[in-house]
């Protein structure tokens, strides 16, 4: 193949890539006028001129390269890649380690780098001081010792080279007569920076003063490690030019003992991960101190935290390690190494980048935290290095509830459910105290949302001191009503002991049908939307005008999941009461609050065993007759699965996370019943598994009826009282939105970005 017959597969290759025109490329590599067809014909294609169009079709093909990397990967064939949803895959290392034997050490490092490239992961976090191993005491300060971890730090960073991580280890670093206890950042044959530690401890068993000095100082410098020049100083926050959210800062062991944390200033100047490299002996209880730091960093600072401690194989003169590794996200665990282990050991997670830029930018706080500390991103110096992202289907590491809004520590289950019950509690009873009314009005429906309410409203009167009599359950059959749920309520209001009565609505609802001159009043089986509003709003109705007759007021039953995809009749109607006791509570965590009640005896044996009768009866709002042989109407049946409709509710509402990416999360939650964990007690057969044609289904009616329909029934929300740290949709709380706005946006975005099966 000549010279010219090479270029011109090279442009043909390049027009194929990137589905420009062969004009466009033409004008590209030549100006103006079209000459590609020119020297394809062999007309110009002199030695020189093949020379100066391959350099400008290197730059060409460079470009899209990086285009490549950085560019639109919205498309469902990138869906399943974790870097297209701003995941950063994070290791924490706990390597074999050698005590003053750096070249065992070098390699143990290297083996561990080389197994995190082989997970696909991002970073890695390795101890503090792994190269020397860190309890070498006077060793530290012997020439031979400081050279050899220098020539090892170069060794470290020509291996590199073929490894996809970058990898952040532990040296000492000598400059100007000065020894350092560094973190090195290394990545792809490149020592991206060097970040001396800022506290050294000089108190009980630490002596670090004795050998090194502290970075606090150091600003804005440079400096030369084994022919590598790099960035020196703890003013350094390292960026990948082409993995967005990839940003990370670097903290020493104690530096997070201490009372101001550097990592904090690094999440002001723009880290999303903070990471803390640390050798930290064990000592009784120092685990979890390890973890309430960690945790509260992560929480206080917005970001992910990733700590390695030194393990098993560092001097046991007086001291022992125990190897601890651990990743938290805004306050939440992502993964725990073993400790103790003998075994090289990598602590894995992916660490959700777009969660915690999403969090910060709806924290006003961390904005207003940054200006108060004078704006570090201004004083920071930011290195950019190119990270080259795979964006392939690498799968997911992280844990993902599958019920967000449901309590999911089982260590703590009943002080979680406990406490979200007594918030609606104590909102119905400071509410009813407030009114001096003499009875709370309610409808009973023998339905998961009015038992809820009245279990609720019958605490509220304990709590008061009141009669569970001034309580007035109305049972209003219509002309759906089954026996089983209408005898479910009678048995639940008896079991409570509350005040039952029943209303009949389907003469009213009959009458008002034929003035309007209705079909169904002729006899005609026509169930139209009037014809079940027709319903709801009578129900409403009367519960108001009892309401006035009786001096109570109305509790509203409607849950948050029924409001936020507007499953309610607007005005007179179920969206409307006095004070809304459950609209803070999705459909999943009532579900589950109702099992609580029921495990741990929040009532006596007959109300249990109303309440298990409840929880197995399908949900639907009983409006649509059955006809014969046919199911009674299913509310899930026509808007999906309420469990995917929370999970939806919670990644929206509260990080703003676009529908590709609740679609991604909700994949990996729910594709397969025998991964993950489930809620605890959680019946077997109520686990449900679902594809990602499914998800996009019903994502798209939640999206459709969330941002382009519902928002005018949440803007007139009644009062009630907020639950869940997940959110809530009052208009005076966590969620304001227009009543007119489009959902075009978001389901562009889902169409563009999710595949169909």
């Amino acid at each position: 193949m000549t010279d010219l017959d090479a270029l011109l597969a090279r442009i043909d290759a390049y027009v194929a890539k990137s589905g420009a025109a062969r004009s466009t490329v033409s004008r590209k590599l030549f100006g103006n006028g079209n000459r590609l067809d020119e020297i394809a014909g062999g007309s110009s294609a002199t030695a020189r001129k093949i020379e100066e169009v391959s350099l400008t079709l290197d730059t060409l093909e460079s470009a899209l390269d990086a285009g490549d990397r950085t560019g639109d990967r919205t498309g469902p064939e990138h869906f399943h890649a974790l870097h297209r949803h701003g995941f950063v895959r994070v290791a924490t290392a706990t390597p074999h380690v050698r005590t003053a034997d750096v070249g065992f050490n070098r390699d143990a490092i290297l083996a561990e780098a080389r197994r995190a490239d082989e997970a696909r992961c991002d970073l890695v976090v390795f101890p503090e001081l792994c190269l020397s191993s860190y309890a070498v005491d006077d060793l530290h300060l012997q020439t031979a010792f400081v050279e050899a971890n220098a020539r090892a730090i170069g060794e470290i960073v020509e291996a590199s080279a073929d490894l996809a991580p970058v990898l952040l280890i532990g040296a000492p670093v000598e400059k100007n007569g000065r020894l350092y206890n560094c973190a090195l950042a290394i990545a792809r044959g490149r020592l991206l920076g060097v970040v001396p530690k800022s506290y050294l401890p000089n108190y009980r068993e630490y002596y670090e003063r004795r050998w090194f000095s502290h970075g606090r100082n150091v600003i804005g410098e440079k400096i030369s490690v084994a022919g590598h020049g790099a960035p020196f100083g703890t003013d350094l926050v390292f960026a990948a030019s082409d993995l967005p959210g990839f940003a990370f800062h670097i903290e020493i062991c104690e530096d997070y003992w201490s009372a101001t944390p550097p990592s904090t200033e690094g999440a002001l100047a723009g880290a999303t991960i903070l990471t803390n490299l640390s050798a930290s002996n064990i000592t009784i209880g120092k685990s979890d101190e390890r973890h309430m730091l960690a945790r509260s960093q992560s929480a206080r600072a917005v970001a992910a935290y990733a700590y390695s401690a030194a393990g098993p194989g560092e001097s046991t003169t007086d001291l022992a390690w125990d190897g601890q590794g651990m990743i938290y996200e805004l306050g939440d665990l992502l993964c725990e190494s073993e400790r103790f282990d003998l075994d090289p050991e990598l602590c894995i997670a992916d660490v959700d980048s777009t969660r915690i830029l999403g969090d910060r930018r709806q924290m006003q706080t961390f904005g207003a935290a940054a200006e108060q500390a004078g704006r570090p991103e201004s004083r920071f110096r930011r290195i950019a290095f190119d990270h080259q992202p795979h964006f392939e289907d690498a799968g997911l590491i992280r844990p993902i509830r599958r019920f967000p809004f449901v309590p999911n520590r089982q260590s703590h289950i009943d002080h979680d459910c406990y406490e979200a019950f007594s918030i609606q509690v104590e909102g119905l009873r400071r509410r009813f105290e407030a009114t001096g009314g003499d009875s709370m009005v309610i409808g009973v429906s023998g339905g998961l949302d009015s038992t809820h309410a009245l279990l609720v409203a019958a605490k509220a009167c304990d709590k008061l001191g009141i009669g569970r009599d001034r309580i007035l359950g109305f049972t209003m059959p219509g002309f759906a009503t089954s026996d089983h749920t209408k005898s479910n309520a009678w048995k639940l209001m008896k079991a409570i002991g509350v005040t039952g009565e029943e209303i009949d609505i389907r003469p009213a609802a009959r009458r008002m049908l034929e003035d309007m001159g209705h079909p169904f009043a002729g006899g005609e089986p026509v169930y139209d939307v009037t014809f079940e509003n027709v319903q709801a709003g009578l129900r409403t109705d009367y519960l108001f005008r009892l309401a006035n007759q009786r001096n109570g007021f109305v509790i509203g039953t409607g849950d948050l999941s029924e409001m936020a995809l507007g499953w309610c009749t607007y005005g007179v109607g179920d969206q409307m009461s006095h004070y809304a006791v459950n609209i803070g509570v999705p459909k999943t965590l009532i579900q589950y609050l109702i099992r609580w009640a029921e495990r741990t005896n929040q009532f006596d044996p007959a109300t249990d065993q109303v309440l298990e009768a409840i929880l197995g009866t399908a949900i639907s709002p009983e409006l649509v007759p059955a006809g014969e042989e046919e199911e009674i109407q299913s509310t899930e049946a026509h808007l999906g699965p309420y469990e995917l409709h929370d999970f939806f509710l919670h990644h929206i509402v509260r990080y703003g996370q676009p529908p590709s990416k609740v679609a991604f999360l909700a994949f990996h939650a729910w594709r397969d019943i025998e991964k993950g964990m489930w809620p605890h007690a959680f019946p077997e057969e109520h686990k449900h598994a679902y594809d990602i044609g499914e998800i996009r289904k019903w994502l798209e009616m939640f999206v459709k009826r969330f941002f382009g329909f519902s928002q005018f029934k949440r803007s007139a929300l009644p009062n009630g009282p907020k639950v869940s740290a997940g959110g809530a949709l009052s208009p005076r709380g966590d969620w304001r939105a227009p009543s007119d706005a489009s959902a075009a946006v978001w389901l562009e975005e889902l169409e563009r970005s999710v595949p169909e099966e």
